[in-house]
Order: C-alpha cells, then structure tokens, then sequence
C-alpha cells in the first residue's frame, strides 16, 4: 500500500462553510528577526481568541537565516551550537510543537493561520492538520505539483516532503501554521542541524528524518509567484481582506522578545 493510499483522512462535509463563517484578514509579509516572528505567533492568536482581532492568515518573511526549535524539543539534540553561530545562524524558539526548521530567507515559505477554536470543533488532530492544509495542497496541485496531505503535519510529494505544520491551541483560540521548502542549501543546513547524525541528548522530541522535495524542483515558479498564488487561491476561496499588523501588536512583539523570545531560558528551554 503507497503513502498515498494509507493517508487518507476523513474531513467534515461543510469543512468549507467553516471557513467561510468568518471574514479572514491576509497580512502580507513584513520582514522581521526571527524572535519577532515566534512573538507574533503567541500575541496574535490570543487576539483572535480575545475577539480583538478577526481570523487571520499571516505570510511570514525573515530578516535573516535562523533555526526554529519545535516547543518541546533539546537544543543540544537539534542543532550544533557552535556550526550555527560560524554561520550566523540565529536559534529561536516557537509556541508550538512539532520538529526543528532550518529556515533562509528565500528559501522557506511560512504562513499561519489564527483562529477561533471552534472551526476545529469536533475534529480529531489529525482531521485538524488536514483541515487547515487542504487548501494549499488543492493550490500547489494547481500549479501542477503532486501533493498530498501525510499525517500527522506534513505536505508531500512523490519527489519528497515539501512542508509541515504545527499546532497550539490556546485562550479560545488556534494556532496553525505551516513552512514548505522552496529551495535548501543542503551543506549548510546538514552542518547546523544534526539530521544523520549522532543525538547528543535524550530530552525532548526529535525532528524525524525525511527525504524533501524543495518546491523550486518541482516548479519553475519563483518563491514569490508561489506566495502570490497561495494568497490568490485563499481569497479567492474564503471572505477575505488584506490588512497589516498594527503598532500595537508590533511593539507588544517587541516587548516580549525582549522579555522572552529572545532570552537564552526561553531558547535553551531544554538545553
């Protein structure tokens, strides 16, 4: 039996008019350090859980190269320490669980989706990750891309992996969100992460091991005529309007960097 056969996952029959009960606020990419991006995380989806801001789908853009540790996973386990700071590589750590990502500017696209709980009522996890991933997976077969949902967070492909999602559920609200690779410097990511190689740790979780199949393989599209097009597809589907993050939520992201995010207790959670 292929992946694709054993995979498949049972979505409620009015997953759309789920979607389409609220109107979603598309924020565009800002680009921003690493710290901010996990901060925004956290701030926006209490927002939305608080009703003081409406459901929200956010494009994430980097200021620079970092690494992005799943909520409970070792540093020491994940990454080398000493090959990431040569390489300017920044460790940051997220709300959410799931494996470790190696991130580039323009070679990852990431998104997340903020919104009240209850569009996930009644649904399993892995109903949930299918869920808020069904879209893309419809958009990246429309530019003619194989791609197929693999529990429990991935979006593959016959040539390999292309992305994965995580999830934290908090104050009313959910939190999803989702990076694909769109190119990988394979050297520099295999010097910094220590995929194959021995773990150092045995504390938290480990990222799994699998073959990626980077979406500028499988399209000669650019990574932003591909951020375009996911963009396209969504308001195209669901009630939608582009707006921005407000000052407020900018400096209260501010604010909790310098706080937390950005704080080596909060990085080396588990050292």
């Amino acid at each position: 039996m292929t992946d694709r056969e054993s995979s498949p996952v049972a979505l409620p029959q009015t997953h759309d008019d789920r979607w389409r009960a609220s109107r979603w606020e598309i924020v565009p990419a800002m680009p921003l350090p690493p710290p901010m991006n996990m901060a925004l995380d956290e701030i926006l989806t209490e927002r939305v859980g608080a009703g003081e801001r409406p459901p929200t789908v956010r494009i994430w853009a980097w200021s620079g190269p970092c690494v992005v540790l799943g909520r409970f996973q070792s540093v020491r386990n994940e990454v080398d320490e000493a090959a990431a700071e040569r390489h300017g590589i920044e460790l940051v750590r997220r709300i959410s669980g799931g494996g470790a990502m190696f991130i580039e500017p323009e070679g990852a696209i990431t998104w997340s989706i903020y919104a009240p709980d209850a569009i996930v009522q009644g649904m399993s996890f892995p109903e949930s990750y299918a869920f808020f991933d069904a879209w893309v997976v419809e958009a990246l077969r429309a530019l003619g891309i194989d791609a197929w949902y693999a529990p429990l967070n991935d979006i593959t492909s016959a040539n390999g992996k292309i992305g994965g999602a995580a999830q934290a559920r908090r104050n009313g609200a959910v939190l999803h969100h989702t990076t694909m690779a769109y190119a990988m410097n394979v050297p520099l990511m295999t010097s910094v992460l220590r995929i194959g190689k021995e773990k150092l740790s045995d504390k938290g979780i480990r990222s799994a091991d699998k073959r990626v199949g980077p979406l500028s393989q499988q399209t000669a599209m650019s990574r932003q005529a591909i951020v375009d097009h996911l963009i396209a597809r969504f308001a195209g589907a669901y009630p939608s309007q582009v707006g921005d993050l407000t000052a407020d939520e900018l400096a209260e992201a501010e604010r909790r960097v310098a706080a937390r995010f950005g704080q080596p207790a909060w990085i080396h959670l588990l050292p």
